[in-house]
């Protein structure tokens, strides 16, 4: 199971630029960088609660035109990180079921999905707009019950401590990658099974444990 933003993917320091532009155009307090990144992965009602505590719950979807408009923008721009999709083959090839699990809402995981082109490599994801957000282990819950699967067949990659709190809740195993949204300090307090700083750790880690 993978987390998709910061973890497959290379978006999370612009996603927490997105999250600080549309707040400036609000006239909203501006989220410091580590406040901004903390929320990644989250749904988007508990990412406006933490990051933005002033802004009411009328005005979330005001909000969330300015960042999907900045986001937007910038989309084109991003990329997986180097030696994903090598990684990801590999797994597949060597009979591991691939999954997503991420707090991004379908319709933008589908569209990243297909820019991609590594959407076919997974046997099924669940997105933040379908299930309960982040660190709830209800998105894993459902993955374990679509593919039939248990907690012990499982391994959750993702670089939050969101993404490490929802495995630990649904009882999975975890492997943190530090290069994302959160600090190595910050996932290795969650006593995941490894934290790695590059996709190339993590491709030696899962040959060696996977």
């Amino acid at each position: 199971m993978f987390d998709w933003d910061g973890t497959l993917f290379d978006s999370a320091a612009v996603i927490a630029d997105c999250i600080q532009h549309a707040a400036r155009d609000m006239a909203l307090p501006v989220p410091d960088r580590e406040t901004a990144s903390h929320v990644i992965g989250l749904g988007l009602n508990d990412s406006l609660r933490h990051a933005l505590p002033a802004l009411a719950q009328e005005r979330y979807p005001d909000f969330l035109a300015l960042y999907r408009r900045y986001f937007l923008e910038r989309e084109d721009s991003l990329s997986l990180f180097a030696g994903v999709p090598e990684l990801l083959a590999e797994l597949k090839e060597r009979g591991h079921l691939l999954a997503v699990a991420t707090g991004k809402p379908r319709r933008g995981l589908d569209r990243a999905f297909q820019a991609s082109g590594i959407g076919p490599l997974f046997a099924a994801s669940r997105c933040g707009d379908e299930t309960r957000s982040k660190p709830d282990p209800m998105m894993l819950l459902q993955l374990m019950d679509e593919l039939r699967l248990e907690a012990s067949d499982l391994l959750m990659i993702g670089d939050t401590s969101h993404d490490l709190g929802m495995a630990k809740s649904a009882g999975v195993d975890a492997v943190a990658v530090g290069y994302g949204a959160h600090s190595m300090e910050a996932l290795s307090a969650w006593q995941p099974r490894a934290c790695v700083g590059s996709v190339v750790e993590l491709r030696q880690w899962l040959t060696t444990n996977a």
